[in-house]
């Protein structure tokens, strides 16, 4: 599809600098445009591309002021980076919608089927499922018996929702994303033993949740596993049973949560992290990549970071120890040097 830049800028409330009627078809990396493309500025470390982009349109903040003539067309925003996602929603919302259920799907009986859902090949629908209006249920996705689904809900390829779990209105789980499997419950028997304690409970995904491809949610022992509205989570990342995951919190891939765990609202975890079992985190707390917590965080809106993790900011000071060290264990040998010199100086007998 075609916009115009005035097209564009009413959609953004944008305000435009060149051509109204420069169109665009595609868009494109702002170092990397071309004709008909689509671009933003955002980082101030990507300005010198404006210069020299072949895109035809770039969105840029309104109090940005070039220092040199730009060929494309500038609008003008009050944030392009939200203004540019603002338009890929705006795009993909336009592409066509798969509909219909393809005749290689396997739908029971007693499930329920909502309007408008598109059903692709080889997908499998359990026993008494209930799938909301609006679903496209991509090939070769499982739905466990006793699922619920609600409306508009986008489950990719590959996708597995083992039995009696429940998801809202409006969640995007990504190819091999795995909700509901057992959670990791084993007692001990002996030194070499363990006999496997069943999970009997189920996972409940709120509204608007985003899961990425490869993702793992395990069943609660007891009760649920709670995913609540807004929650992002990136690929590659495992929730444990029982844990619950706080609105509007984000996940970077290969994080970890183990079992039992809760986590407030409006956190931010980044890649590779692991929070322990049967602990709490405060609202607000940002986490840093491959940082390791052991213990409930009870300060809203605290940045801990490190292996243990600890506070950020004595993290910071800690490091500039940590790059001394060597210089320091030198002073180290060296004081101990001269001690055991001076030792030896005063054990020598007294010269007569």
């Amino acid at each position: 599809m075609e916009f115009t830049a005035k097209a564009i800028a009413e959609f953004l409330n944008g305000e435009i600098a060149g051509n109204p009627e420069t169109k665009v078809s595609t868009i494109a990396r702002i170092e990397e445009g071309h004709e008909g493309a689509l671009s933003f500025l955002a980082n101030p470390k990507y300005e010198q591309f404006i210069y020299t982009t072949n895109s035809s349109i770039v969105l840029v903040n309104r109090n940005f002021v070039p220092v040199s003539p730009v060929r494309a067309v500038m609008i003008k925003v009050d944030d392009s980076y939200k203004a540019f996602a603002s338009l890929l929603q705006m795009v993909e919302q336009s592409k066509p919608k798969k509909k219909g259920i393809h005749p290689t799907a396997v739908i029971e009986a007693s499930a329920t089927i909502g309007a408008d859902v598109y059903i692709g090949a080889y997908a499998y629908i359990g026993e008494e499922c209930n799938i909301g209006n609006g679903c496209r249920i991509y090939p070769q996705v499982y739905i466990g018996d006793k699922t619920k689904i609600g409306n508009n809900c986008i489950i990719f390829a590959g996708v597995k929702v083992y039995h009696e779990c429940l998801i809202g209105n409006g969640c995007t789980l990504h190819a091999g994303s795995v909700i509901g499997s057992d959670g990791f419950g084993f007692a001990p028997q002996s030194e070499s033993e363990f006999m496997k304690i069943p999970q009997i409970g189920n996972v409940i995904i709120e509204d608007n949740v985003e899961i990425g491809a490869n993702t793992a949610i395990d069943r609660a022992t007891i009760g649920s596993t709670i995913i609540r509205k807004g929650v992002k989570l990136d690929n590659l990342i495992q929730i444990g049973h029982n844990v619950e995951v706080g609105e509007n919190t984000v996940m970077a891939g290969q994080s970890g949560i183990a079992g039992s765990t809760k986590i407030g609202k409006n956190c931010m975890v980044g890649g590779q992290a692991g929070i322990s079992y049967h602990i709490k985190i405060a609202e607000g707390t940002r986490i840093g990549a491959k940082s390791a917590v052991f213990g409930t965080i009870k300060k809203e809106n605290s940045v801990f970071t490190g292996y243990p993790a600890i506070e950020h900011n004595t993290f910071l000071r800690s490091s500039v120890l940590f790059r001394k060290l060597p210089e320091l264990n030198d002073k180290i040998d060296n004081l101990e040097k001269e001690f055991e010199s001076i030792k030896k100086e005063k054990s020598k007998p007294p010269v007569k």
